[in-house]
């Protein structure tokens, strides 16, 4: 009892006064008592993993339909051979595009009447199925509006049951007679994509590559449940709308790269003109030979508009690389003196000197850099970042998703027994926790975590202007630098890729941790720094794809770390051998599935083809996980010992009941 003070009996009797006031008697303590308690005995929600998605929002959205393959599992559990394999396919396509198999369906069908009859009936046992781990509440909140008290109905109504048989049926035909088939339909579907999944993790890196990461974040701001760990390119489009040129200027370039402009001009409605009209002025006699557009060939364009865009692109890396030396001389506590390379370069001889070694460069067309100041911007490169700055800013659709990466985003999230993080833990060679130089203070592990997410915070919210200053520029180094979490490379070796033939000067090596994650001790010394031990722990990792085609297995350290980047972004494709991977977490375990590559159009609904997947079961449990093993079961067993205690201060004396009607009123 040596714990016990005055103080803390007085403390907790303050919190449970504040708790009487959601449960003023005896009877709605007992009564939310037993409702938690037959909580924790249902099965866990589904649990879905991406990452690496780079704006690929065809194939995103079409895994969200489809649930990673639990829709169409869902589909055979239920029909097994009581329907063809041909309408097992056509339910699924219609539960992921039933706007659009509705269409086609109405084109082709001779008695209409007939196949709604079929449909609603299939419809209302696939609803059934996948809402039955939930509480009715749970399923209430989910159910729309419109058709909410039917579908209820529905749901819990058996039309086994001799007495209800007549009344099932009366509902579903006076859906059909009064017209409202196809509506009743599509929310059904819906309904179905959304209890199918629980919750949805995005394991970092959004944007940049492909071309419609705002139309993933417009997604993502309906979706019911879900959270992000950032990415570097996340992190980068972040700093951008907080106003950092060197981000700003990053972000440009990587569009340019990747023949990409889509995401900036029609997503975000970011003017290029002043860009374009600057280049076509400060190199109009240069054809920018390096600067092609990757993955992209330039007979698609016309002569003239493929010299535009390389011109533009040259523009703004120049504008990139005196930008980034800007900040590297500003904060030299950032260790990345070796990356400022424009005063390296001996303009007469056409070299650079790198490391102490000399190469010579394939373009030393430079009218812009002053050999004495190369790091200056001229007058009219700042008037350009200056008009870019304003429209990044003043963007309401980019500041709204930076506000919700920031609401619904983190830098790493430790969540029912797994660590999600999208980079690397940097680490020393021989295992241990490397020490990073954050703003004049060392951390590691899971400290450094937390200081770069304070600071990116920061950026968007301190009131001290100097710390605003300190977490804007902190997201170019999270972008980029060889200790960053989110990169953990070398370098990032842009200037060797434009400028140097030697292909050995490309390379980026890679953190100790990418060395090291095969060794079951690295991941349990990860995952104990952030507080996860025991059985059935595991890492979820993005950021590095998984080179499937050459045999690397995604599942390290005897299962307690699963690189789940599989190359969602058709870039690197080549490389993974397939279209990404995903994870699913249900109450039975986790299975990573390994997709093919799916291309979206009206002819896929039409042919009613679905993403071919190949599950891979990581961990299967013997026994079922139930709510009660999760983390927010936990939190419910505390609320549960909390309802305990205020019950027994009812009873005690210690606290008086009220009437229900003075609940929550001072």
């Amino acid at each position: 009892m040596g714990n016990i003070t005055p103080e803390s009996i007085v403390n907790d009797l303050r919190y449970l006064q504040l708790l009487s006031r959601s449960f003023p008697t005896i009877a709605d303590a007992s009564t939310e008592i037993i409702n938690l308690e037959a909580i924790l005995n249902l099965p866990k929600g589904t649990e879905h993993f991406l990452t690496d998605i780079h704006g690929e929002y065809e194939a995103f959205q079409h895994v969200l339909k489809n649930a990673s393959g639990a829709v169409k599992r869902k589909v055979n559990e239920i029909f097994g051979h009581t329907l063809r394999e041909s309408e097992k396919k056509e339910i699924c396509t219609l539960i992921y595009y039933p706007e659009e198999k509705l269409q086609l369906i109405k084109e082709q069908e001779t008695d209409l009447d007939d196949w709604y009859l079929i449909t609603l009936n299939q419809l209302v046992k696939v609803c059934q199925n996948v809402s039955s781990k939930y509480t009715r509440s749970k399923v209430r909140k989910a159910l729309p509006a419109e058709f909410s008290y039917i579908i209820q109905e529905l749901l819990h109504e058996s039309s086994i049951e001799p007495n209800k048989h007549a009344y099932i049926n009366v509902i579903i035909s006076t859906i059909i007679s009064t017209k409202r088939a196809d509506d009743f339909i599509v929310a059904m579907c819906n309904l179905i994509q959304r209890l199918t999944i629980d919750s949805l993790h995005i394991v970092g890196d959004i944007y940049d590559r492909g071309p419609g990461a705002h139309i993933i974040m417009d997604t993502l701001c309906d979706y019911h449940n879900f959270d992000i760990q950032w990415g570097n390119h996340d992190i980068l489009w972040m700093g951008a709308a907080s106003g950092n040129d060197a981000c700003i200027a990053n972000v440009i370039r990587m569009s340019m790269r990747y023949a990409n402009l889509a995401t900036l001009e029609d997503g975000y409605g970011i003017n290029m003109v002043p860009l374009a009209t600057f280049a076509m002025d400060a190199y109009r006699d240069d054809p920018c030979r390096q600067f092609v557009l990757k993955d992209s060939t330039d007979e698609e364009r016309s002569k003239k508009e493929t010299l535009m865009n390389r011109k533009m692109h040259k523009a703004i890396a120049i504008i990139k690389f005196k930008l980034e030396g800007q900040l590297i001389h500003k904060w030299p506590e950032y260790g990345m003196e070796n990356r400022c390379l424009l005063h390296r370069i001996n303009y007469e001889n056409k070299t650079v000197e790198i490391d102490g070694k000399t190469y010579d460069m394939l373009d030393t067309s430079f009218p812009t850099i002053d050999p004495e100041h190369p790091y200056d911007l001229t007058p009219e490169e700042q008037e350009v970042m200056n008009r870019l700055r304003t429209s990044f800013i003043h963007c309401e659709k980019l500041q709204r998703h930076v506000r919700l990466l920031l609401k619904r985003g983190s830098m790493y999230k430790v969540y029912n027994g797994n660590l999600l993080y999208h980079g690397c833990v940097p680490l020393n060679p021989d295992g241990t926790f490397k020490k990073v130089n954050v703003y004049g203070r060392e951390y590691s592990g899971k400290a450094l975590y937390d200081v770069l997410e304070s600071y990116v915070r920061k950026a968007f919210f301190s009131l001290d202007e100097k710390e605003r200053e300190k977490g804007r520029d902190i997201m170019w180094y999270i972008w980029t630098a060889p200790d960053s979490p989110l990169y953990g490379r070398s370098k990032m070796a842009t200037f060797e890729r434009y400028f140097l033939a030697d292909k050995s000067m490309h390379h980026e090596s890679k953190n100790a941790y990418y060395h090291l994650f095969d060794k079951e001790e690295t991941a349990d010394n990860i995952l104990k720094e952030f507080g996860l031990t025991g059985d059935f722990v595991h890492i979820i990792n993005g950021h590095v794809p998984v080179e499937r085609i050459a045999g690397e297995n995604p599942v390290k350290c005897n299962g307690k770390l699963i690189l789940i980047d599989g190359g969602f972004s058709k870039t690197y494709r080549r490389k993974t051998g397939i279209a990404g991977y995903t994870l699913t977490y249900n109450s039975y375990g986790l299975t990573l599935s390994a997709h093919e590559p799916f291309d979206w159009s009206n002819e896929a609904v039409r042919d009613e083809l679905d993403i071919v997947s190949h599950q891979e079961a990581v961990e299967y449990r013997d026994k079922r996980i139930l709510v009660g093993d999760t983390d927010v079961g936990k939190r419910m067993m505390i609320r549960i010992e909390e309802l305990k205690k205020l019950i027994q201060a009812y009873q005690d004396g210690e606290i008086a009941e009220r009437d229900a009607s003075s609940a929550y009123k001072w």
